[in-house]
């Protein structure tokens, strides 16, 4: 298949284009993240992803336009539910582009994060595909989580600690004070 894989970021592509490329599908990526804040976590993901891209001689399609407002916009006053939105845009965007590109089907490394909602993932890609005309791609790539951080450590790639959006980085880095009155600590403090 000539198939689209939607990047989030560098360490997360290395399992999936292995395994996609062992199942000699013909692959490109589309690097689309519009929910990654602060500008400067994009810039490094971002830049990582075009080192390791370069390396590995995966063409990529570049959708670089820091459209965080747009994604706060979408999930304002839905917080709890924003992962939905996060992945509808994404992938809406990668139906889009495979499309137009004349892929067989899309599919992202979303599906590597032990973190990520696979069922939701797959869910809204298999529909955003029927009326797209295409095949979403499923491989549940977590059965590499090990392979892709130990390759990544290797390569002194950038490794990120949260998903992405301001709402993830206050979950990895916020605690909560225990009681009223009590100034919270940060999670690394």
């Amino acid at each position: 298949m000539k198939l689209l894989l939607h990047i989030c970021c560098a360490p997360c592509t290395i399992y999936p284009l292995q395994v996609l490329r062992d199942q000699h599908h013909e692959v490109r990526g589309l690097f689309f993240n519009p929910n990654i804040h602060p500008y400067l976590e994009y810039c490094r993901r971002r830049d990582t992803l075009k080192a390791y891209a370069e390396q590995e001689n995966l063409p990529v399609i570049w959708k670089d336009s820091y459209e965080l407002e747009d994604f706060l916009r979408s999930v304002a006053f839905r917080e709890g539910d924003r992962c939905r939105f996060c992945y509808y845009k994404r992938l809406s965007y990668a139906a889009h582009v495979a499309r137009k590109g004349n892929f067989d089907g899309f599919s992202s490394t979303l599906l590597y994060s032990r973190y990520q909602n696979h069922s939701l993932i797959c869910s809204i890609g298999e529909s955003l595909a029927k009326e797209q005309g295409l095949a979403f791609f499923y491989h549940d790539f977590r059965e590499g989580w090990e392979t892709g951080i130990r390759i990544s450590k290797a390569q002194g790639m950038y490794r990120q600690q949260y998903c992405g959006c301001v709402y993830s980085e206050r979950d990895r880095y916020y605690r909560k004070a225990p009681s009223k009155g009590i100034d919270p600590e940060p999670a690394d403090g």
